[in-house]
């Protein structure tokens, strides 16, 4: 299970769901959103890093978010 972190009007944020979309029509991908800012905490964390694909508590990828990227998340 994937966490995207996410915040509204984010160009990047919206290419990442994008690319996560396409991704799940091609293998079973489970991810969930996370608006930053509804959470100081991870407002501080992230605001710098959008969108950030968390898996199993630990950073996948951030920034601009590709599928080629995330095929590779995929298979680590």
């Amino acid at each position: 299970m994937f966490t995207l972190y996410t915040r509204p009007e984010c160009g990047l944020c919206e290419e990442a769901k994008l690319m996560l979309g396409l991704v799940q029509e091609d293998f079973p991908v489970e991810w969930n959103e996370v608006n930053i800012e509804r959470d100081d905490v991870l407002h501080e964390k992230y605001m710098l890093m959008i969108p950030v694909l968390e898996r199993d508590g630990e950073i996948v990828l951030y920034g601009n978010i590709g599928y080629a990227d995330l095929i590779e998340a995929l298979i680590d």
